[in-house]
């Protein structure tokens, strides 16, 4: 973007120079308009932006010529501008929807993966003061847009260093990571993306989800750390329609 906008500038300063001199030497002293090189200024501005005011018209051959230069790299010029800034705007307010915003929330909520147990946390959350009133962070590449619009969504792999950071992990109170079942054995990318996420917010309150709670592995996450049994959690969603977490909220 940069690149285009110098382009741009470098077009226009070019377009200043030449042809207002052109203008200036082939006009002065044969139109009555052209006084002092103040009035070469405001045609050129004119015909750059394609207003044509029209109090200033050219009446040589070399004067006209450098019209048509000055006219075609105006429209280039301002045309692309307008495109590249409409494009730039655009894409500012799309940062939060499509998950490129940096997040700056403090002591917040980040969940890692939005899986349906994912899902199933965020209606709950009201119901827990000590999450309720606190900002979420969603970190997932399993959707393209933002799945709620009252949260922050940073698209990406839980596990990258550049999600975690545009997630501001080293910030968050407490951290949800959820088993993704795409992968062969969930259970071990689970555990590695909590083994990072631990080393980035060592005081943050994570919760893991595992298909097997008693996994060997487990137990070096550390004290910090509470394990959420798939099972347990489903039987919670089937019999009281919402993931009962009191229990591991408390513990940790």
């Amino acid at each position: 973007m940069l690149r285009k906008f110098r382009l741009i500038a470098i077009l226009l300063l070019i377009s200043l120079l030449g042809p207002t001199w052109v203008f200036w030497m082939a006009e002065h002293g044969n139109n009555p308009r052209i006084e002092t090189f103040g009035d070469v200024l405001w045609w050129w501005f004119v015909s750059s932006t394609t207003v044509g005011y029209g109090d200033i018209a050219p009446v040589t051959v070399y004067g006209r010529l450098a019209g048509v230069v000055t006219i075609v790299i105006g429209v280039y010029c301002y045309t692309n501008f307008i495109t590249i800034t409409a494009d730039s705007l655009h894409g500012l307010t799309n940062q939060h929807r499509l998950g490129t915003a940096q997040v700056t929330a403090r002591d917040h909520v980040i969940i890692c993966e939005y899986t349906a147990f994912a899902d199933e946390l965020i209606q709950a959350l009201p119901h827990y003061p000590e999450l309720a009133r606190r900002e979420v962070v969603i970190v997932t590449d399993l959707v393209q847009v933002q799945p709620y619009p009252q949260h922050h969504f940073v698209r990406g792999v839980p596990i990258s260093p550049a999600a975690q950071r545009q997630a501001a992990i080293e910030f968050a109170a407490f951290i949800f990571v959820f088993a993704n079942i795409r992968f062969v054995d969930p259970d071990l990318k689970t555990l590695h993306t909590a083994a990072r996420v631990r080393q980035l917010a060592p005081k943050a309150k994570i919760f893991v989800e595992l298909n097997d709670p008693a996994h060997e592995l487990a137990r070096h996450l550390g004290d910090n750390v509470a394990i959420l049994s798939s099972r347990e959690m489903l039987g919670s969603v089937m019999r009281d329609r919402t993931i009962d977490l009191s229990a591991h909220i408390a513990r940790v």
